[in-house]
């Protein structure tokens, strides 16, 4: 029998008051070559993106209204525009509705953003049933994320990771080498940002946030009210940002940008050093060896002639 600790019975009430405040209307069910996607829409306009029979939620949008972005992960992720205010390139790994993508395309309108999504149903529903809408600007490419990443390109002002599932965990989206790849592809002012979930679900977080440290000079979480989700901002460059000069340049950001929502309490509430956290009891995620071939069997010689 699962035992059901306080912190997990808060986090189960806050999905089920999010998941089914009011009753849904499906609007598209199918199989993708990676998971069963269900489209479903509220009383009052929301559309709601889920995988697989679990009852996650992969994404929530108001279409139409990109500065709306209702799951609180993915108004904490925007911590992120507090360590760059003002990128120029832009990279999120992982579509789902195109809630963030669609945030950052109305807040930052001069920047190039790209999306990479490895599931091409993924991105035809973004376009059919979110209000998904690529322009000169943004562009969605169907692709593995780590390849896409490892490939030769311009380098990026940030990169957001949201491919991370609370149980499931792409093993090649997680090891340090795969971080490596990506520090690779970061300007040097610039910040990565995850979306990780906590333990519980997720037993690989300890092993995750040992990673993270392994993989960034600097690393920061900020924790998601009510919410398992855990956002990660590792960045290249020794210098610490500390939570005052964070707070101070997110206020700038939300009068510039037009953020609706308060950046700057974001900052303060949840912002934590997890540089030099010694306390972990996870291990340092890595890529499997390759598989060593054998050697090969050693060439027969010819049976002597009969005398």
């Amino acid at each position: 029998m699962r035992r059901f600790t306080p912190r997990l019975v808060l986090l189960v009430l806050a999905f089920l008051s999010c998941s089914s405040s009011s009753p849904r209307t499906e609007l598209h069910r199918g199989q993708s070559p990676f998971t069963l996607i269900t489209v479903t829409e509220d009383r009052e306009g929301r559309r709601y993106l889920q995988f697989d029979d679990s009852g996650a939620l992969q994404s929530v949008v108001w279409p139409g209204q990109p500065k709306k972005l209702e799951l609180a992960y993915t108004r904490v992720s925007m911590v992120a525009l507090a360590f760059v205010p003002k990128p120029q390139r832009v990279l999120v790994v992982g579509l789902g509705g195109g809630a963030m993508p669609m945030f950052l395309r109305a807040v930052l309108p001069e920047a190039h953003i790209d999306v990479v999504d490895i599931d091409p149903d993924v991105v035809d529903v973004a376009r059919r049933f979110f209000g998904f809408r690529e322009d000169a600007r943004l562009k969605a490419h169907v692709a593995d994320g780590r390849t896409f990443i490892e490939a030769k390109r311009p380098a990026y002002d940030l990169i957001f990771l949201d491919a991370y599932g609370p149980d499931s965990i792409p093993e090649h989206l997680g090891t340090v080498e795969f971080l490596a790849a990506v520090r690779a592809r970061l300007t040097a002012r610039g910040a990565v940002v995850g979306n990780v979930w906590e333990y519980p679900p997720n037993s690989l977080f300890p092993s995750m946030l040992r990673t993270w440290q392994a993989g960034f000079t600097q690393l920061y979480t900020f924790e998601v009210a009510n919410a398992a989700n855990r956002i990660f901002v590792g960045v290249p460059y020794p210098e610490k940002q500390t939570r005052q000069a964070l707070e101070t340049i997110a206020n700038k950001v939300e009068k510039a940008q037009g953020v609706p929502f308060d950046l700057s309490a974001l900052v303060v509430e949840g912002y934590a050093d997890a540089t030099t956290r010694k306390e972990l009891t996870g291990q340092v995620l890595r890529d499997a060896p390759a598989p060593v071939a054998p050697p090969p069997a050693p060439e027969s010689k010819p049976a002597p002639p009969a005398p």
